[in-house]
């Protein structure tokens, strides 16, 4: 589905029995990545006794993230794409790769699956689960361009390594290369934001322990960066060099 044939899809598509496959699809793979690195934060804190970060505690995270994306997406590529987050889904719909209302049932999906990892990870640790937040001395602009620029380069690899017909045999080890740049990211964007790059991600915690502020950078910042990623590659790199993307590909 080439960028000019950007579709809303028809409504009852949202109910089709494939969509609700990919949703739940969506769901378990946003849970299992919310579930490992969310818990990962929550055992350094209690390995610590709340202590100070720690660079340590910032390659924890950012391994422990890379690994669970890597599963995430593999076990879900074959049956929805294996999205995962709600920026991936709304670069995939700018790139004419998925409908508008496919795109949405995925997105509740990945909303839902964070929740019940929160959700869960609240229960079995006993602890609260944290939400994302700025450090001090970092403002609400510098986090949204971090954001912004981070899932850039996210959804970007998603692209290259995922969608781009010409991908070949490259698209066996997409799921290493989505993990290793969102470990990467952490390790830069940790320090300041989180380095969240998925409202999913943020929602769910958001939601769990009801801490709302700064949220909104969270949706926006990844929503901008991933749309661009995805208008970007589609536009020079697959719409104007390739034939028509197949939808069974993504």
């Amino acid at each position: 589905m080439p960028i000019r044939n950007i579709a809303v899809g028809r409504p009852e598509e949202a109910t089709h029995p494939d969509t609700l496959k990919a949703a739940l699809a969506e769901f378990i793979s946003t849970l299992i990545f919310v579930f490992a690195g969310s818990g990962s934060g929550i055992a350094y804190n209690k390995l610590t006794n709340d202590g100070a970060a720690t660079p340590a505690g910032l390659i924890s995270a950012a391994i422990a993230h890379a690994f669970a994306l890597f599963v995430a997406v593999s076990v879900g590529a074959n049956i929805s794409g294996g999205h995962v987050n709600p920026a991936v889904t709304f670069g995939a719909f700018v790139g004419g790769n998925i409908s508008f209302l496919r795109g949405i049932v995925y997105v509740i999906a990945q909303l839902l699956g964070s929740i019940v990892a929160s959700l869960l990870l609240a229960f079995v640790t006993a602890s609260s689960v944290p939400a994302f937040g700025l450090s001090a001395g970092v403002g609400v602009g510098n986090a949204l361009v971090l954001e912004i620029v981070m899932t850039f380069g996210l959804v970007y690899t998603v692209y290259a390594t995922a969608v781009d017909p010409k991908k070949g045999s490259l698209g066996t080890i997409a799921p290493i290369a989505i993990g290793f740049i969102v470990g990467a990211n952490i390790l830069l964007g940790g320090a300041f934001d989180g380095a969240s790059m998925n409202p999913a991600v943020s929602f769910g915690p958001a939601v769990v322990s009801w801490t709302w502020d700064n949220h909104w950078i969270y949706w926006v910042g990844p929503l901008i960066g991933g749309g661009l990623a995805g208008l970007i590659y589609e536009v020079v790199f697959i719409s104007h060099t390739h034939e028509q993307l197949p939808t069974t590909d993504y």
